[in-house]
């Protein structure tokens, strides 16, 4: 019985672990990724395929099986679809995949949601049926998209310190418009109006406040002059009638 229960405590399972995987990347940018596979064969079929996918270019996989960090078999494809059959039967116990590509122009530009692309999906298929264990994707841009992207994050965040404020909110949508178009310039030129549109109202909102307060201190303090005056008066009053 305790040699069953330590058996079981040590069990495994089918698990996937991914290495370099980038948040977002530049077009034309090469990125390598490594996805790690340990028990292929634990809560899984005895023979299965592996299917990957990915829209980097210019690509290279190399999918590698061992068996307690000792290479079983080495493959390699060129080609952005693979599919390759895994047998238990070869006594592999960790699959290792390596891609490398380079990422991809943007065909559609957005700015909400931004743009991605698929950089690596991983699905284990047996006979008709196919299950996805990866899905892995990326924010790409060109450098001039990122700089007006960027001065649009900016416009927004100075809109929202301001509190709002209607003519900046008009000009950040002509820029994303722009943005969206590919006029990234514009884009930039708008986005700039918009920010510094929302930090002259949020400073002349500071300065309205700034008086607004010294007044109502002004006035504080002729109210105190006043009665302090008054209550001198009263005094010098009583002095006279003694």
């Amino acid at each position: 019985m305790v040699g069953l229960l330590a058996f079981a405590g040590t069990a495994t399972a089918f698990s996937v672990a991914a290495d370099g995987v980038p948040s977002e990347a530049a077009v034309d940018e090469e990125v390598t990724v490594t996805y790690t596979i340990d028990d292929p064969f634990t809560d899984a079929p005895n023979q299965w395929t592996l299917r990957g996918t990915t829209e980097l270019e210019s690509v290279s996989w190399q999918v590698t099986v061992l068996r307690a960090g000792t290479q079983i078999s080495e493959d390699t494809y060129g080609s952005q679809n693979i599919s390759q059959d895994l047998e238990i039967d070869d006594n592999g116990d960790e699959v290792q995949i390596e891609l490398s590509g380079t990422v991809p122009a943007v065909e559609n530009y957005t700015y909400a949601p931004e743009e991605r692309f698929t950089v690596a999906t991983l699905s284990r298929q047996t006979g008709n049926n196919t299950q996805e264990f990866q899905n892995d994707t990326a924010h790409h841009f060109t450098e001039d998209s990122k700089e007006a992207r960027e001065a649009i994050d900016a416009a927004q965040e100075s809109i929202e310190a301001a509190g709002g404020n209607e003519e900046a909110e008009s000009l950040v949508d002509s820029a994303v418009s722009s943005y969206e178009n590919g006029n990234f310039q514009n884009a930039i030129d708008l986005a700039n109006q918009a920010r510094n549109t929302a930090e002259s109202a949020q400073q002349s909102q500071q300065t309205t406040r700034t008086l607004l307060i010294a007044g109502g201190a002004l006035v504080v303090l002729l109210l105190l002059a006043g009665g302090g005056y008054y209550l001198y008066s009263q005094q010098g009053d009583d002095y006279s009638k003694l």
